[in-house]
């Protein structure tokens, strides 16, 4: 499912919009000195790795001034989305290499992103012999498929938000999940950019087959009105990006699908708030253009009977 995503942009994009906010979910402590407003990033840092004879592009380095004092440290963030042997001694490479390159403190931090292995991940690269050790270097990790989603449910944080959708879920949880990042995602009420920036990363990890589809359906109606409105929105502009994509590409079948799939939707809503329609409105609104199913779906919240959707339905033909 996930073969074509560009992993190391989603996760470098996500991390550098919301860098802040990534190191007070994982790393309170290093906020304590840490100086915010001397945030900058540095420009792409291309090594070659000669332990693997390739060509690597460093995640993410920011340079940061401690706290109070007019010198700076480096924090070197590697997003990994799969497991690799002697990764460890790739981290002590780049180590060495900004080290020797900037003549800074460096604060390494690896997010590990896979779904398997779930064994505790590799965190130090050492060198020893039985009576001397040479060398021991340690990194901060974030292994997400070893951290429980239920744990960030209540952190007001958009990487949180985001980053739950890649944690320790059940196959069975996963519709769940996706309407817990969108509830929380909705109540940190962010600007629409990085709205949509969330939201994609979340659609993008959890895209849900058609029964998982009734199942988020059926979580998001627990939700107050306001949170269910939030959420319609966002999966309603998903629906609109992907036929959008599918126009762009020339897939005819794509566009199809992805317009039938909005109007199910729809119908679905109704039902659940109106209770069961006759075939006949049903067949209309199948009828509708995909600009006038986005207006029914935000009209929607302000009917109370089956009759103010007929009376919304015969304006258009008015």
């Amino acid at each position: 499912m996930t073969n074509n995503i560009d992993h190391d942009r989603l996760f470098k994009e996500l991390i550098s919009t919301f860098f802040v906010e990534f190191i007070e979910l994982f790393f309170p402590q290093l906020m304590d000195y840490l100086d915010r407003d001397s945030i900058t990033f540095l420009d792409k840092e291309v090594f070659t790795d000669v332990t693997e004879g390739e060509k690597h592009e460093s995640d993410l380095v920011a340079q940061v001034k401690f706290r109070g004092k007019e010198s700076f440290f480096l924090i070197h963030v590697e997003a990994q989305e799969s497991s690799r042997k002697w990764f460890n001694r790739r981290m002590f490479t780049y180590f060495t290499r900004f080290h020797e390159k900037f003549v800074l403190p460096i604060y390494p931090i690896v997010i590990f992103s896979y779904s398997k292995p779930k064994r505790e991940a590799i965190s130090q690269y050492v060198v020893d012999f039985p009576d001397f050790k040479v060398l021991e270097f340690n990194y901060q990790v974030v292994q997400l498929n070893r951290l429980n989603w239920r744990d960030f449910l209540n952190q007001p944080n958009p990487v949180a938000s985001a980053l739950m959708a890649k944690m320790n879920i059940a196959e069975k949880e996963r519709a769940k999940v996706k309407a817990e990042c969108l509830r929380l995602l909705i109540t940190l009420k962010l600007n629409p950019a990085k709205m949509q920036l969330i939201s994609g990363f979340i659609d993008t990890y959890l895209n849900l087959n058609p029964a998982e589809e009734i199942q988020f359906q059926q979580e998001i109606s627990t939700f107050s009105q306001p949170v269910q409105e939030g959420v319609m929105q966002i999966t309603t502009s998903w629906m609109r990006q992907g036929i959008e994509q599918g126009i762009e590409q020339g897939i005819e079948q794509g566009i199809e699908q992805g317009i039938e799939r909005e109007k199910t939707l729809i119908l679905r809503q109704i039902k659940r708030k109106l209770g069961e329609i006759n075939f006949s409105l049903e067949a209309k609104i199948m009828q509708l253009s995909i600009d006038d199913v986005e207006v029914l779906g935000e009209a929607l919240f302000d009917f109370s009977t089956v009759e103010d959707l007929i009376n919304w339905l015969n304006t258009l033909t008015a």
